[in-house]
């Protein structure tokens, strides 16, 4: 999403670009690629203190009128490399509900949770979220002001014709994303090992992604049988392939933000079958170009699954429907021109070139 909004802003004559990241990996490289001024402050090199002290200095080089942060430590960073003197506008945008909240209270992961929850409320001046559902938890959960917090939802840039449906008889199911709780993707195969109890063998499993879960997602596929039938696919650097080689994008989450996989997968004309919770259900239309099941029976998941597998027509006609929504919606333009239209309203600017820092 970073990515996809700094390529779309580049286009624009009014802003001026700057990219701070803590390595250099792929974004980076591809940020380089535009011609983009990236500066890496490698965490792994310095200390924490370290990388305020160098991220301040860049800070006080660039100047910038906003900097625009994204994750936990990136929102501390940016707080403390301002300073209290302040100079920058505040930005961030939170992409999925915080982490860490249900830990035992002095654990790390709870404390950074909340420093993070306090500098957005206090410090910045603008808080964006990718979905109005976590918008309404930010302000009648967390005690937000109404004014702090704002919904832009995440865009995509279509650049690639849709594939020709699937007219063969086997039902490719595919997600994607890291193998961490909040995705559950255990419950994936618990579906597959449910569409397998009911007898239907035409249909198969592709998952692209690691994480820590890796191992539990092995032993479960290998004691329910499913082995010839789900595979893990790992890292997959060629997404736009994996989107063209599957029939439906199955999402499992707990909660979700307003997810780049779901949209990605709609983009290339893939029907989604997901569960009724958080953005999503401002993404999905119900029967329309994608089924939203509700609580996590993975029963009710292979319903939805089996029916796809039965009625090839229903695939072509909801994922026409779905990449016809993100067209509509969900572009990297509509997004692009929201964060500069923000970017502005925090400056007090109309017209004059805008510095920012992300």
């Amino acid at each position: 999403m970073v990515f996809t909004l700094l390529r779309e802003l580049a286009k624009s004559c009014d802003i001026d670009l700057s990219v701070i990241v803590l390595n250099e990996g792929r974004l980076a490289r591809e940020l380089r690629d535009l011609d983009m001024p990236v500066f890496v402050v490698d965490e792994q090199a310095f200390s924490f203190p370290g990388l305020v002290f160098r991220i301040r200095t860049l800070m006080r080089q660039l100047s910038p009128d906003v900097a625009h942060s994204h994750r936990y430590k990136e929102n501390i960073l940016a707080v403390l490399a301002r300073g209290v003197r302040g100079g920058s506008r505040l930005i961030a945008t939170q992409h999925g509900m915080p982490e860490g909240s249900g830990k035992r209270f002095l654990s790390l992961n709870s404390f950074v949770s909340g420093l993070n929850k306090y500098l957005l409320a206090n410090q910045f001046d603008r808080l964006v979220v990718v979905s109005d559902d976590m918008r309404k938890s930010f302000i009648n959960e967390f005690g937000f002001a109404v004014g702090k917090v704002e919904t832009i939802h995440n865009g995509i840039e279509l650049h690639f014709e849709v594939r020709p449906g699937n007219k063969g008889s086997m039902l490719t199911v595919g997600s994607a994303g890291r193998f961490f709780p909040v995705k559950d993707y255990p419950l994936m195969v618990e579906i597959a090992r449910a569409i397998k109890e009911r007898g239907f063998s035409s249909v198969r499993f592709e998952l692209a992604g690691e994480g820590p879960q890796r191992s539990l997602l092995e032993e479960r596929i290998s004691s329910y049988g499913l082995e010839d039938v789900f595979l893990l696919r790992g890292h997959v650097s060629d997404m736009d392939e994996f989107y063209s080689c599957i029939d439906v994008f199955l999402n499992t989450s707990v909660h979700e933000g307003i997810p780049m996989s779901i949209l990605e997968a709609m983009s290339h004309g893939v029907p989604v079958v997901a569960p009724r919770v958080g953005g999503i259900r401002e993404i999905i239309t119900d029967g329309v170009d994608g089924f939203l099941v509700p609580g996590r029976n993975p029963a009710d998941f292979a319903e939805k699954v089996i029916f796809f597998g039965r009625n090839h027509e229903a695939v072509q006609n909801m994922g026409r429907a779905a990449r016809s929504k993100v067209e509509r919606e969900y572009s990297s333009a509509a997004m692009a021109g929201k964060y500069m239209s923000l970017y502005q309203e925090v400056c007090h600017v109309g017209g004059q070139r805008t510095g920012e820092v992300l």
